[in-house]
C-alpha cells in the first residue's frame, strides 16, 4: 500500500503544479502589468507549498516500505522517478525555494521592459540576486550529490549528463561546425533568394499558424495558441499552452516559432495518459523535449517536401507572390547567416549560440564569472563563434533570453543535445519508414505515429540513453547531425 500512498501524494502535487503552470502562462500572456507583484508572491507561495509537499517527513518511510513491495516494471520506474523528485526537493530549504521563485518572478517581469530599453544597468541588480540565489542552490545540490555546482544544475534538466561529456562533445562540434558555417555561406553566396514582401497582418499570421498546427496534428481540444514576449510551450499535457510573437514585416519568425513550440506540444500531448499525474509520466529530459521541437522545426519544417505544402497556405492567407514558390522557400528557410538572436538563428549557426551560453552559465555558477562581467564575455564569444560585434547591444545580446532571468541555469545545453537527438531519430525513422520526402508528401501522420511509438508514449519510463538506443539503435552520436547538415546545405 505504500506505493499507492506515494502515488496519491504525488498526484496531489501534480495538481498544484498544474495551477502553477497555468498561472505562469497567464503571467506571460494575459496578466496586466500591475498584477505582477501579487502574482509573484502567489507563485512564490505555491512553489513553497509544492516544495513542502515534496519534503513531507512521511515520504522516507513510504519509500522504504514501497521498496519491499512487489511492483511491476512501470511501478518500479515510477517509484524511481518519485524518489528522484523527492531527493531533489530535500536538497534545498523551503525558504531558499521561495526566495528564488520571488527573485526570478521579479527579474523576469522587469526584463520585459528593460530588454526593449537596452537597460543592462537596470537589469544587473535584479540579475545579481538571481545568480546569488542560484549559486546557493547549486552549492547545496553539489554537496549532497557529489557533483560540481554546474553539473548539479544540469542534472535537473538532463539527468545523467555531465560537463565531462559536454566539454569534449562541444569541442568536437566546434571543430567542424565553425568551418562548415563558412563553407555553406560561400556556397549560398550566389544563390538567388526572394524575401517575402510584407506587411503580413497579425490576424493572417495567426490563421496561418493555426493551419500549420493542424497539419502537424496538434489537438486543439487540449491546447491553444497565444502571444508572449518570448515563445514558449507551457501548461500541462491535458491543457497545453503555446505562445509566439509576431512581426508584421517577417512572417517566418512567428511561423517557425509556432512550429517549434508545436513539437514541444505534440510531445506533451503524447505522454502516457495513465502516468500523467506522476513524475514518470512527464517528459524524460529537456534534451528529449528539444529533440521533438527541433525535429518539427528543422527536420520537418525546413524540408523541401514540407515547404511545398506550406506554399499554398502562405498564398491562401497573404496572396500569391514569387517568394512563396516552393523552391524559393527552400532557399529562404535554409539560408545560413550568423545573427545575434538565438531564436531566429538558422539550423547551422544555432549550436554556436548554445555553446556560447553554456560557456557563460557554467562559469557563472562555478564562480569564475561575475554577473557584471557578463556583457564583456558575451561580446568576446560572439566574436569568436560567429564573428559578430555586439558591444553595447544588450537587447540583442546578453539580455535576449528569458532563461537566466528566473535562474534556469543548466538548461541551454539541452538545445544542442536536442538537435543531436533529432538528427539521430530522423535517420532511424528514415531507415524504418522510408524517405521523409514521401512521408511528408503523402502521410505525415506516419511520422507522428513513429515518434509516439518510440518517444512520446514512454514518458520517463526509460532513461535518456536507453530511450535513444531503443529508438535509433545506437548511443548518442554527433555524426548523424553532421551528415544531416552537410547533406541539406552542401549535398
Amino acid at each position: 500500500m505504500s506505493y499507492s500512498t506515494l502515488a496519491n501524494h504525488f498526484e496531489q502535487l501534480h495538481h498544484l503544479q498544474h495551477l502553477g503552470a497555468i498561472c505562469g502562462w497567464d503571467q506571460a500572456t494575459m496578466m496586466p502589468p500591475g498584477g505582477n507583484e501579487a502574482r509573484a508572491n502567489a507563485l512564490g507561495t505555491l512553489a513553497e507549498l509544492c516544495h513542502r509537499q515534496l519534503q513531507d517527513e512521511r515520504l522516507a518511510d513510504w519509500f522504504a516500505a514501497a521498496e519491499e513491495e512487489s511492483l511491476n516494471p512501470g511501478q518500479q520506474a515510477s517509484l524511481a522517478e518519485m524518489r528522484r523528485a523527492w531527493r531533489d526537493a530535500t536538497l534545498l530549504p523551503a525558504d531558499l525555494v521561495r526566495a528564488r521563485s520571488l527573485a526570478g518572478s521579479r527579474c523576469e517581469h522587469a526584463w520585459r521592459s528593460l530588454r526593449p530599453a537596452n537597460d543592462w544597468a537596470g537589469f544587473l541588480p535584479l540579475f545579481e540576486e538571481v545568480v546569488a540565489l542560484s549559486r546557493e542552490a547549486a552549492a547545496a545540490r553539489a554537496d549532497a550529490l557529489g557533483l560540481s555546482r554546474y553539473d548539479s544544475l544540469l542534472e535537473l534538466y538532463e539527468p545523467g549528463m555531465r560537463g565531462a561529456t559536454l566539454d569534449p562533445l562541444f569541442a568536437q562540434l566546434r571543430g567542424w561546425l565553425l568551418p562548415l558555417i563558412d563553407e555553406v555561406r560561400e556556397k549560398q553566396r550566389g544563390e538567388p533568394v526572394l524575401p517575402p514582401a510584407g506587411p503580413f497582418p497579425i490576424a493572417g499570421q495567426k490563421a496561418l499558424g493555426l493551419d500549420v498546427m493542424s497539419l502537424l496534428g496538434f489537438d486543439f481540444n487540449h491546447g491553444r495558441l497565444d502571444v508572449s514576449a518570448h515563445p514558449f510551450c507551457g501548461g500541462v499535457s491535458e491543457d497545453v499552452r503555446l505562445t509566439t510573437r509576431y512581426d508584421e514585416q517577417d512572417v517566418a519568425q512567428a511561423l517557425m516559432g509556432i512550429i517549434h513550440e508545436t513539437g514541444h506540444a505534440r510531445y506533451e500531448q503524447g505522454l502516457p495518459a495513465a502516468w500523467r499525474a506522476l513524475p514518470v509520466g512527464q517528459a524524460r529530459s529537456m534534451g528529449v523535449h528539444e529533440s521533438q521541437s527541433l525535429f518539427f522545426e528543422m527536420q520537418l519544417a525546413r524540408h523541401p517536401a514540407f515547404l511545398a505544402r506550406l506554399s499554398p497556405l502562405l498564398e491562401r492567407h497573404f496572396g500569391s507572390q514569387p517568394a512563396f514558390a516552393p523552391d524559393n522557400l527552400a532557399r529562404l528557410y535554409t539560408r545560413v547567416e550568423p545573427g545575434r538572436i538565438r531564436v531566429d538563428a538558422d539550423e547551422v549557426t544555432y549550436p554556436a549560440h548554445v555553446m556560447l551560453r553554456y560557456d557563460i552559465e557554467r562559469d557563472l555558477m562555478e564562480g569564475r564569472l561575475e554577473p557584471r562581467h557578463l556583457p564583456e564575455r558575451w561580446d568576446q564569444l560572439m566574436q569568436d563563434y560567429l564573428g559578430l560585434d555586439t558591444r553595447g547591444d544588450y537587447r540583442n545580446g546578453c539580455l535576449q533570453d528569458i532563461h537566466w532571468t528566473d535562474g534556469s541555469f543548466g538548461y541551454f545545453p539541452s538545445y544542442t543535445l536536442g538537435a543531436l537527438y533529432a538528427a539521430q531519430l530522423a535517420e532511424a525513422l528514415g531507415r524504418q519508414l522510408g524517405p521523409l520526402d514521401d512521408l511528408i508528401g503523402q502521410d505525415p501522420g506516419a511520422i507522428f505515429d513513429w515518434l509516439n511509438q518510440h518517444i512520446w508514449r514512454h514518458g520517463s519510463l526509460l532513461d535518456t540513453a536507453e530511450l535513444l538506443r531503443r529508438a535509433s539503435g545506437q548511443a548518442l552520436d554527433p555524426e548523424p547531425f553532421r551528415r544531416h547538415l552537410r547533406q541539406r546545405y552542401l549535398g
